[in-house]
């Protein structure tokens, strides 16, 4: 990969395909190298916002906090219930302590949520500016595509006109 940035590299792309030569009878088509554009697409396609790799740790991140949030909950139960069995001769004790392995349980599951509802925002959050990112260099590709054609019309209309005659 080279340092140029992505808008040098569309740059030189447009370059390529104006100075490409007509094709016979099609004016409208021209040869370009087909190795030359396809290694300029790969740097662009490489240079898009790195927030995408960053969107899938995210995710991953979070499904292996929510995993590990289950497993400590399921922890919690469990010695919650082997506690409660070893109360189970005294009623009061035992009555105590299942209340008090549904309130870990509630707790517990409380937090999952909570830790889903931040990830889920926070993978919200990094999509959506990856979104953002990647309407506007769509949006940028749109517009010199745009101000490629105009050249391009311009271009031919100059060539499919007639020189002006002296009187």
């Amino acid at each position: 990969m080279s340092d140029r940035n992505t808008e040098d590299i569309i740059g030189a792309l447009y370059d390529m395909v104006q100075d490409a030569r007509s094709m016979p009878l099609a004016a409208d088509k021209c040869i370009l190298e087909r190795d030359k554009v396809l290694d300029m697409l790969d740097e662009i396609i490489a240079q898009l916002p790195h927030e995408l790799k960053q969107s899938r740790t995210i995710v991953e991140s979070r499904n292996e906090l929510i995993s590990q949030a289950r497993r400590e909950a399921e922890g919690i139960i469990r010695q919650a219930q082997e506690q409660a069995k070893q109360m189970v001769t005294k009623e009061a004790i035992y009555v105590e302590a299942r209340k008090r392995s549904e309130e870990l349980v509630g707790q517990t599951q409380a937090r999952i949520e909570a830790l889903k509802k931040a990830g889920n925002e926070y993978m919200d959050d990094a999509l959506r500016r990856t979104e953002e990112v990647i309407a506007q260099s769509l949006e940028n590709v749109r517009d010199t595509r745009v101000k490629f054609r105009a050249v391009t019309d311009a271009q031919e209309k100059r060539k499919n006109t007639p020189a002006d005659l002296d009187v």
